[in-house]
């Protein structure tokens, strides 16, 4: 299900189709190839906003669509910042039609708080693996 909305002479749409935004502009994504970012985007749900044809936000969730979600690649051009489009991309999250009913979003960021997000409340319950990459033979 795609959406779309417009505010401000923006337009907000979860119709997917990136690759330099993430791994030219992001600290996160730097240097992935292009096939992994556009394996990201497949498996993900994506929400783009747009000024006329350029992207110049994004955000994208890693979710079951039934209990989880991971509200992860949030980014905001600098040009574009101060202009409430960083709220509006989590908004379009947590009222997205398709998350309603999970039990849990999860966001991880250095640079920014967004409305509604808190520390998590047991973290010591959490855990991670870092995968070490494939060694090229």
């Amino acid at each position: 299900m795609i959406v779309e909305e417009h505010r401000d002479g923006y337009t907000l749409s979860t119709d997917k189709g990136i690759h330099a935004f993430l791994s030219e502009r992001s600290y996160w994504a730097q240097g992935r190839s292009r096939e992994v970012v556009e394996r990201t985007i497949e498996t993900s749900l994506c929400f783009g906003i747009y000024a006329q044809q350029e992207l110049v936000a994004f955000a994208r969730v890693v979710t079951d669509y039934a209990t989880f979600g991971w509200v992860c690649d949030v980014l905001v051009l600098e040009s574009h910042r101060g202009r409430g489009l960083g709220k509006w991309l989590i908004e379009a999250v947590v009222h997205h039609p398709e998350l309603q009913g999970l039990k849990r979003l999860l966001l991880a960021t250095r640079d920014a708080e967004y409305g509604g997000f808190v520390p998590l409340q047991a973290p010591e319950r959490w855990m991670e693996r870092l995968m070490q990459p494939p060694v090229a033979s």
